[in-house]
């Protein structure tokens, strides 16, 4: 019985969906270190919030570590594998990200706008996004 070969690791790597994933990444940790700040939070109890502060920090060094495992994928081939193992992460990330993006776009909320940055550059990686979401889960 043969194994299948992750399609989404050819994706990340020869097509360049690296980019909008790393971005993705950073933006997660960006929202997870600013999450004090977030309306959801502030608008919650407190107790809520003091969970939610700690699983992102518990959250930040798997960010860091995905990071790495891409950036090394980049430089050797057999590495991009080891990430299909973190197909639900990356998912959330980019979640996380079209999330935001929309909510900047529909709400106008000062957090969101500051949070995804240039709002125009940002909506145009929304089908970048839905790409990634799509291949990340190929296998053949």
């Amino acid at each position: 019985m043969s194994s299948k070969i992750w399609l989404g690791g050819i994706y990340l790597k020869d097509e360049g969906g690296y980019e909008i994933i790393l971005r993705s990444l950073f933006h997660y940790k960006k929202r997870l270190i600013s999450i004090d700040k977030s309306p959801e939070i502030k608008d919650s109890a407190a107790m809520l919030g003091g969970v939610l502060r700690q699983a992102a920090m518990k959250t930040i060094p798997k960010i860091d570590e995905v990071t790495q495992i891409i950036k090394q994928s980049l430089l050797e081939s057999k590495v991009v594998n080891t990430l299909n193992e973190n197909i639900p992460f990356l998912e959330k990330a980019l979640l996380s990200y079209e999330s935001d993006i929309k909510k900047a776009q529909d709400t106008g909320h000062e957090y969101y706008l500051k949070l995804v940055g240039n709002l125009p550059l940002a909506v145009k990686d929304l089908e970048l996004i839905n790409i990634a979401k799509s291949k990340i889960n190929h296998y053949q």
